[in-house]
């Protein structure tokens, strides 16, 4: 394990710590409970945004706290859900009379804990509490309700916080966030296992030079395991299945997420970058914005995935309209 830390059951705390001194700016830190609280919320009421699940992707979730994004995440061990009791704390830290959204990648774990946490908000306030699954990863279920949340975690959370910034009522705010998770589609590749920091250990075997297509950010498996190949050929592959899937057409719009998993160099994101944008250019699908960077990891894993979310005119306007967060600004 080439790693920078130091007792591995301290990660998490040490993680927070130093996230929150870094960016104290934007949040405050319930360490306890590990709940990043945006110090930018609005001051009139209106229905706040919570994120969460498992560390071991950053900056998802805690990076996308601010002003107008997220209004608070909760925090899990390395790759694992956070606790019911916290899920709670978190709506208690935020809500303004209007109710909380939460949005979150479907996981066993997540959809149980959270569910819980919304319980006893409704149970002991008296807090309405409604939530949004992400199910953007195309190749982990055939039906759409049952795919676990990956990369498109991002535009569907910005969709979200848009939603609520804008004074959209909690209704609202559910039903344009599911409408963007619905035309949300995403694919990866990893070409390298990450390493867990309580035993130093790769969470699965991968022999040198081998890559499997659809790989979940857990580890979870993918279409196949073979060969590494050039980069085209990869995109080639992950395009003609999003696509599919997708099926978009010509003149459909659309916003472009390649996400970097932690160890790709950004120099081969843009190359497999210049890839999606030739093939969608070649099928008369427009780009209207583009993002390229490390936006949701698994520590550090080789790869990359793809994301195209299909737009409309609400959905659009919400994705571009500003805000202000450590790790992303419009």
């Amino acid at each position: 394990m080439k790693r920078l830390i130091n007792d591995g059951y301290d990660v998490v705390e040490e993680m927070l710590a130093g996230y929150a001194k870094a960016n104290k700016k934007y949040v405050t830190l319930d360490a306890e409970n590990r709940i990043v609280v945006s110090k930018l919320m609005s001051e009139e009421p209106r229905v706040r945004v919570i994120v969460g699940g498992g560390s071991g992707h950053e900056p998802m979730f805690l990076g996308y706290v601010g002003k107008d994004f997220a209004d608070a995440a909760v925090v899990g061990n390395i790759n694992t859900s956070p606790a019911p009791d916290a899920c709670y704390e978190a709506v208690k830290a935020v809500d303004s009379g209007k109710g909380c959204l939460y949005v979150y990648g479907n996981y066993a774990g997540d959809v149980m804990n959270f569910d819980m946490g919304a319980e006893m908000a409704m149970e002991e306030e008296g807090i309405r509490v409604e939530t949004v699954t992400t199910t953007d990863d195309v190749y982990s279920a055939k039906d759409k309700k049952d795919r676990r949340g990956v990369a498109g975690d991002l535009p569907v959370f910005k969709v979200a916080g848009s939603a609520a910034a804008k004074g959209y009522d909690l209704d609202q705010v559910k039903a344009v966030t599911e409408r963007a998770n619905d035309n949300t589609y995403s694919l990866g590749v990893a070409l390298s296992s990450s390493t867990l920091p309580v035993t130093g250990e790769a969470i699965f075997q991968m022999d040198e030079g081998d890559m499997e297509i659809g790989m979940g950010l857990h580890g979870e498996p993918g279409i196949e395991r073979r060969k590494i190949e050039k980069a085209d050929v990869i995109i080639d592959e992950i395009m003609t299945i999003i696509l599919e899937d997708a099926q978009l057409k010509a003149d459909d719009e659309v916003y472009v997420l390649v996400n970097g998993l932690g160890a790709l160099p950004l120099l081969d994101q843009y190359i497999c970058y210049r890839r999606v944008d030739q093939l969608l250019n070649e099928k008369g699908i427009v780009i209207h914005r583009t993002d390229v960077g490390n936006y949701a990891t698994s520590m550090d894993m080789a790869g990359m995935s793809v994301t195209l979310m299909k737009l409309d005119d609400e959905i659009k306007e919400l994705l571009d309209a500003p805000c202000d967060t450590p790790y992303y600004k419009l």
